[in-house]
C-alpha cells in the first residue's frame, strides 16, 4: 500500500526537497563533476542559500537575496553547460519533487523549475 504524499508546506519540507535533490545531484554521472570538480561546492554554505531560494519561490517567505546568474554565468567559462546539463537538472529536481511530495506546491516547484532552467539555459549558453 503507498503513502499518501503530502504537499510542500514548510521550511522543514523545503530542506527536504533541496537536501535529497542534491544528494542525486552528487552522484549523478552527467551533472556531478559541476558541484565536485568545477566548483568544490561548500554544502554548509550552499544548501541555505538554496533553502532560502526555494522557500522564497515556493512559500512567499522572501528570504532569498541573491543573483544566482552570474555565478553560472562564471560556471560555463570554467566547464561549457550543454542543453543536456540543464535537462538533465530539471529531470533530477522533477523526479526529486515526484518522489517526496505531491499537491499544489509540489506542481508549483516543477513549473518553476523549468521556467529556471530555460531562462537559466537561454542566458549562459544561448
Amino acid at each position: 500500500m503507498e503513502m499518501v504524499k503530502k504537499d510542500i508546506e514548510n521550511r522543514a519540507d523545503v530542506e527536504s526537497l533541496v537536501n535529497s535533490f542534491y544528494q542525486k545531484v552528487e552522484k549523478d554521472d552527467l551533472i556531478a563533476h559541476f558541484f565536485t570538480r568545477v566548483v568544490a561546492v561548500d554544502w554548509k554554505k550552499h544548501l541555505p542559500i538554496m533553502y532560502d531560494f526555494w522557500e522564497s519561490i515556493l512559500l512567499d517567505q522572501h528570504n532569498y537575496h541573491g543573483s544566482p546568474m552570474p555565478k553560472h554565468i562564471s560556471l560555463n567559462e570554467k566547464s561549457p553547460m550543454t542543453k543536456a546539463h540543464f535537462d538533465r537538472w530539471l529531470q533530477l529536481f522533477s523526479n526529486n519533487v515526484d518522489e517526496l511530495f505531491a499537491g499544489p506546491k509540489a506542481e508549483l516547484a516543477k513549473t518553476r523549475a523549468l521556467s529556471i532552467s530555460t531562462v537559466m539555459r537561454i542566458k549562459v549558453i544561448g
